[in-house]
């Protein structure tokens, strides 16, 4: 059952990490629901860190007047715009602060894309993977009503629904799109056709060098540990250039980028960077699979 207080847990999460959501109406049901978590957790002397969109940034300073000047506010459209640098983001908090923390989240703000949704709902899964076994961390994630998801189905069986939608494929490439299959010998031909493709679609230069670096590290990935190379295939919709790179690998740990690996790991590199260099970046693998998907904006 969701729960509606600021001091109840969500569901049985493990001793140290409490992982709670709520759903607001209005700017006025988010500030009051928001405001009392924050309040309590100042009042019990905890750090407390806010990530929210810009809107209910401002709502919240002005409710908490003075108080406002002992919390940590982050945009959520820069640290979140990617879900997946949140749980490095979330990680860096609690590594600065020592003591209990208090965060306030709201990854699924309007306006976003659908599979932006869609990696809101892997992130908060697998944030209880990923801070299992943390001490005092607390994260109360807030949902506008119109966004029409059920933080109960996200919260609640976390590790089970991580599983499964990281196993899972993404949704068919279209039939529109370019498609190349790929070695080590092709990707050089393909960083240049792709800079063509982007130039000829408004990709500024800046964005166009991200995306190639990014799209460079996960073929690359592909030829390593895929079966020696993979499939490459290109095409615009919602006003994002996507790149969709499968192979017949498989990706067990299910933290994979969102983790920083050691220097002198095997692996895992070239999607931590894609994370940082990408508007949105979608992982999955499976049986006999891996599927990673780079969305970069247009504009």
């Amino acid at each position: 059952m969701l729960k509606d207080s600021a001091t109840d847990s969500l569901h049985g999460a493990p001793a140290g990490f409490e992982h709670d959501a709520f759903v607001h109406v209005s700017d006025a049901d988010f500030v009051r629901r928001a405001a009392a978590f924050v309040r309590e957790g100042l009042a019990a002397g905890e750090t407390i860190v806010a990530v929210l969109p810009p809107g209910r940034i401002a709502v919240l300073r002005d409710a908490l007047g003075p108080d406002q000047h002992a919390v940590g506010f982050a945009d959520m459209t820069v640290a979140g715009g990617n879900p997946a640098r949140l749980v490095p983001f979330w990680r860096d908090v609690l590594e600065r602060h020592p003591g209990p923390v208090r965060g306030l989240a709201e990854a699924a703000y309007p306006g976003r894309s659908a599979a932006a949704y869609d990696e809101v709902l892997l992130h908060e899964a697998l944030s209880d993977i990923a801070f299992a076994h943390d001490r005092s961390f607390r994260l109360y994630c807030a949902y506008d009503v119109t966004v029409g998801i059920d933080p109960t189905a996200t919260h609640a069986g976390a590790e089970a629904l991580a599983e499964k939608a990281f196993r899972t494929a993404l949704d068919d490439v279209p039939d529109r799109a370019e498609r190349w299959d790929f070695g080590p010998r092709e990707l050089g031909e393909i960083r240049q056709w792709l800079s063509g493709q982007a130039a000829s679609h408004g990709v500024s230069r800046d964005r166009l060098e991200d995306l190639s670096l990014a799209l460079h590290e996960i073929c690359t990935n592909s030829i390593r540990f895929g079966g020696g190379g993979g499939r490459l295939a290109v095409w615009i919709a919602d006003g994002a250039l996507l790149c969709d790179v499968t192979d017949r690998g498989r990706i067990d740990d299910l933290l994979v980028g969102r983790v920083l690996p050691p220097l002198d790991g095997l692996g895992g590199r070239g999607v931590w960077l894609a994370n940082q260099l990408c508007d949105l970046v979608q992982l999955r693998s499976g049986e006999g699979f891996t599927q990673v998907r780079l969305h970069t904006r247009l504009r």
